[in-house]
Parts: structure tokens; C-alpha cells; sequence
């Protein structure tokens, strides 16, 4: 077995929750006064940290950024949290790395109290040995601090991690995140990436279902 630890990012990588995520994403820009993009370009708002997202997409100053997060959270925390889709066999497959002896980590920007309402909405809270998310202040919201977060908690040396984790995510932030620690990170289409991005980003594979995941994983 070359990767025990299993770092998954979760939107756009186990579950579709570009419902919930968009939603709340119009629901701050309207409460803000800014311009609602059309539908197809608010995809580009998953995945990376909002504090990020809307001083690039939409020109606000950080103090802006900060109060448009609040009113995602706002929508988000009531709503959106719940308007998510866990892919297709998601389950089956944690149960087969887990039987397997993999170690199964979450390494999400996401808030981490929103991580585990999801968890126990789907009833996947027990397949996971470490649920590592972000923070609702700043302290910790990009993947690099999530990941350092998560490597912390494990307690793998430098060479463990190089040699035995996996990053496993839909965008660029992910394998760029991962790259950061000399983690490998294995690309999957089902999510939000613009054509070729994790070509670019240097993925170690790309997977297009989640049986296609399983079986790379569990072949390594």
C-alpha cells in the first residue's frame, strides 16, 4: 500500500454541491448591491476561499469580502448546507478503503462545523479518521493552512507525508495546496475545474467517476 492517508477535498470531489454554494453565493452578492454572474460562471466560486473569490471576481476591497462571506454564511448555514448531492457510490467506496486500512482524512477550505452537518446529514461522520476543515475566522481558509492543520493532527513526519498521502480534489487549489508539502494529488472532472486546469496544476492522474477513483486508489 504507497498511500495510507487519504486527504479528500469535498465539493465537487464526493458530493455535487453547486446548488447550495451558488445560492448562497447570489444570495450575498444581491444583499451587497453587486452584479449576479450568469449561472455558468458562478462555478468559478467553488473552491477557493470567498476572502479570495470576490476581491478577483467581482472587485470588492477585503473589507467587503469579509461581509459578503458573512451573508453566504447566512443563506448557507440555513440552507445551502443541505441543497448538496453525495455522488453516486460515495459510500461504497469509503467502505472499501476503510476495509482496506486506508486512513480517511478531509482536507476542505469548507468550514469545518459545516463539514460535520454535512457529515451526519449523509451518515458518513464514522468513515472518516479526521475531519480537517477551515475556520470561520481567518485563521485558517486557504488548503495550505487546512492541509498543515491536518498533517498536524495526524502527527506524520515530513517523509510520511511525501511518501504515503494522497490529496484527492477537483480543482487547482487542491494539487497546488498539496504540492506545497510534496503531496501528489489526484484530479477528478466530476467537479468545478475550467477545461484543463488540473492539467496545469500538475495532477498525478484524473478520474471521471467515482468508481474510476476507487480503483485508482485502491490499485496504489
Amino acid at each position: 500500500m504507497k498511500y495510507k492517508y487519504l486527504l479528500f477535498d469535498l465539493d465537487g470531489t464526493l458530493w455535487d454541491s453547486r446548488e447550495g454554494i451558488t445560492k448562497a453565493v447570489v444570495y450575498a452578492l444581491e444583499k451587497m448591491g453587486y452584479p449576479v454572474p450568469e449561472q455558468q460562471e458562478l462555478s468559478k466560486f467553488i473552491g477557493p476561499p470567498l476572502t479570495e473569490a470576490f476581491p478577483e471576481y467581482c472587485g470588492m476591497t477585503l473589507e467587503e469580502a469579509r461581509q459578503g462571506v458573512a451573508y453566504f454564511r447566512e443563506y448557507f448555514s440555513e440552507k445551502g448546507i443541505f441543497e448538496n448531492t453525495l455522488f453516486p457510490g460515495v459510500k461504497e467506496m469509503l467502505k472499501k478503503l476503510k476495509e482496506d486500512g486506508r486512513v480517511l482524512c478531509t482536507a476542505s477550505s469548507k468550514p469545518e462545523v459545516h463539514i460535520e452537518t454535512t457529515f451526519r446529514n449523509f451518515g458518513i461522520t464514522d468513515d472518516f479518521d479526521y475531519i480537517c476543515g477551515g475556520s470561520l475566522d481567518e485563521s485558517r481558509c486557504g488548503k495550505p493552512k487546512v492541509i498543515e492543520e491536518l498533517l498536524r493532527r495526524i502527527g506524520l513526519t515530513e517523509e510520511e507525508w511525501k511518501t504515503k498521502a494522497l490529496m484527492i480534489g477537483d480543482r487547482k487549489y487542491d494539487a497546488e495546496g498539496a504540492a506545497l508539502f510534496g503531496i501528489p494529488c489526484l484530479g477528478t472532472s466530476m467537479g468545478f475545474a475550467p477545461e484543463g486546469e488540473l492539467e496545469a496544476a500538475g495532477v498525478c492522474g484524473i478520474v471521471h467517476s467515482i468508481e474510476e477513483m476507487t480503483e485508482y486508489i485502491l490499485a496504489r
